[in-house]
């Protein structure tokens, strides 16, 4: 079943050659993102079993078309370094994997979802030290971010949201950092079950 939170355009999928330069007609503009644009793409390459771009992306330094073509849906130039990241990131998830998943929340929900049966998230001590590193660094911790999605990965637990993962690094470097202090808010506010009134 495709997530109901992506819809993909078909036609594009089938059509991998072909990059999505538009979400479908109907679409309201919040799904028109770059982000989304790119995870619809990505999840193509899925879709269509395309191993071989796959394989590419999971190469951080070479410069293949694939690579290049993650970094053409970015709105501006100095964000397109981190289309290809989360493009990359997105390979290492999928690697093997014949469904793709467009995740969901941010990289705070992600890594409140892994651990051990012992315990998640804040109550497994590797993704506390992990979400550490991740927030107190002051440039794009991409190491850190490979590690936390191959740990979801191996984990078998959803992954972030691309697209708010784009968003997300894209302010990276935003006076106030609040980027990473909402990733340490996701991950360490509990979630408490609604009252019902009555």
């Amino acid at each position: 079943m495709i997530d109901e939170q992506l819809w993909l355009d078909l036609s594009d999928v089938l059509k991998p050659d072909a990059v999505p330069d538009r979400a479908p007609r109907d679409a309201p503009a919040a799904e028109r993102t770059p982000g989304r644009l790119l995870t619809s793409w990505l999840c193509g390459l899925v879709w269509s079993h395309d191993y071989g771009r796959l394989a590419e992306l999971r190469r951080p330094e070479a410069l293949s078309e694939p690579r290049l073509r993650a970094a053409s849906f970015s709105p501006e130039e100095e964000q397109r370094p981190v289309f290809e990241k989360v493009a990359f990131l997105f390979a290492r998830y999928h690697a093997g994997r014949s469904v793709p998943q467009a995740g969901f929340g941010s990289m705070g929900d992600a890594l409140r979802r892994i651990g051990s049966p012992a315990g998640r998230g804040r109550n497994d001590p590797g993704a506390r030290r992990l979400l550490d590193r991740l927030v107190a660094s002051r440039e794009l911790p991409v190491r850190h971010l490979q590690h936390a999605v191959e740990r979801a990965r191996a984990c078998e637990v959803a992954p972030p949201s691309w697209d708010r993962l784009t968003r997300d690094l894209s302010t990276w470097k935003t006076k106030g950092r609040a980027t990473p202090y909402g990733w340490a808010r996701d991950f360490y506010t509990p979630e408490y079950p609604a009252k019902k009134n009555g």
